[in-house]
């Protein structure tokens, strides 16, 4: 995909492009995480012992339900939402988007405490309005703990300064869909909203560096490329270290034979933010289709959900959404919300300016993605 730069105008298959690889990624993501959030806290042995000697093959119930997602989707589709946001308030001369995107999380915060949307605060936008997201689907303690209070963690008074929590990496692809900006930036941007929640430099720097893989990926990049310039931009980076072994032990995993379960253990367990950027890029390097590749990613004795998820979320973007099993596609808990947010990302990232301007703006637009950080 050729991407437009400065004042340039997208064509109509670049556009196609972009908005298949924006679902791709969002709906990868969100069916990885479906498949693993029944086996979260299961070892190895037992997912075998439950689901038989292949492991899971399907959604298994989680949540009362087939195909249900848990908090690594919700988080990431707040993620889209704020960054939507920020950008659209940037026609009112503020644009500070850690900002849009510290309010964003306290509306996913909002969901996790609350019964149900109050219809009162029209600020808040669509996304905090659908009543099925206002459900606990096992939160991790840093991010409720870092969005509890008002103030926002920043790198230089990060929340929670010893976490490195894979909380921030399972919610940050959507930071690698700014295809327009360049990658220091979108690194940059995946660190600082990192700190709001976890403020460990392994936690914020992976987030980064997945920001940057899926960057690269989205502006064509094959798998390694897109690694290999994140490794670059990493190695800048005090305090990178613990990631950037992460990621080599990840290419280093796929020389050794053909993938399985006991090589994905090899990389971690995924509960912190480098072994499930390790599993999920491994994952997503020997994958020989988006099947495969999930559920490698699903099978193991750790936090299976968002290692399932950060290779959904590569393995989409890389391929675009025609890559995805239709039957997952089907089953999958807010299928219609998460198209719908993709879609509005693909059409402000590609045609913002018709949408919104600081003379004239689209009074629907307007009330999906208020100029408000409220």
């Amino acid at each position: 995909m050729s991407v437009p730069t400065g004042g340039a105008l997208w064509g109509r298959s670049d556009q196609q492009d972009f908005r298949s690889r924006v679902r791709g990624c969002l709906l990868g993501g969100a069916i990885g995480d479906a498949l693993g959030a029944g086996v979260e806290f299961d070892s190895l042995e037992r997912i075998v012992e439950q689901h038989g000697e292949d492991g899971v093959t399907d959604y298994v119930p989680a949540y009362g339900r087939r195909g249900a997602i848990t908090d690594d989707t919700q988080m990431t589709m707040f993620t889209v939402d704020g960054l939507i946001r920020a950008h659209v308030r940037r026609d009112t001369g503020a644009w500070h988007p850690p900002t849009d995107l510290h309010a964003a999380y306290r509306r996913w915060y909002v969901t996790q405490r609350e019964w149900g949307p109050d219809e009162r605060r029209a600020e808040d936008g669509w996304l905090a309005r659908e009543e099925w997201l206002y459900s606990q689907r096992a939160p991790g303690r840093a991010c409720l703990s870092g969005l509890g209070d008002a103030r926002m963690g920043t790198v230089e008074r990060p929340k929670n300064p010893d976490s490195k929590g894979c909380g921030t990496v399972m919610r940050s692809a959507p930071f690698g869909l700014l295809v327009g900006w360049e990658p220091q930036l979108v690194f940059q941007l995946a660190v600082e909203c990192a700190a709001q929640t976890h403020g460990h430099p392994t936690g914020m720097l992976a987030a980064g560096a997945f920001a940057a893989i899926v960057h690269g990926l989205v502006r064509g990049d094959d798998l390694d490329a897109a690694i290999q310039k994140a490794l670059v931009q990493l190695a800048t980076r005090p305090g990178h270290e613990e990631t950037t072994d992460a990621l080599k032990r990840a290419l280093g995993a796929v020389r050794q034979g053909m993938p399985r379960p006991e090589l994905v253990e090899s990389l971690g367990e995924g509960w912190t933010a480098e072994e499930a950027l390790s599993i999920g890029v491994y994952c997503a390097l020997v994958a020989q289709d988006m099947r495969h590749g999930l559920l490698l990613a699903v099978n193991h004795g750790g936090d299976s959900d968002s290692t399932g998820s950060v290779c959904g979320n590569l393995l989409g973007a890389l391929h675009g959404e025609t890559a995805l099993p239709p039957a997952w596609v089907a089953e999958l808990e807010g299928r219609e919300t998460l198209l719908a947010l993709a879609d509005d990302f693909a059409m402000e990232m590609t045609q913002g300016p018709s949408l919104h301007s600081p003379g004239e703006s689209s009074s629907v637009w307007l009330e999906r993605y208020p100029r408000s950080t409220g």
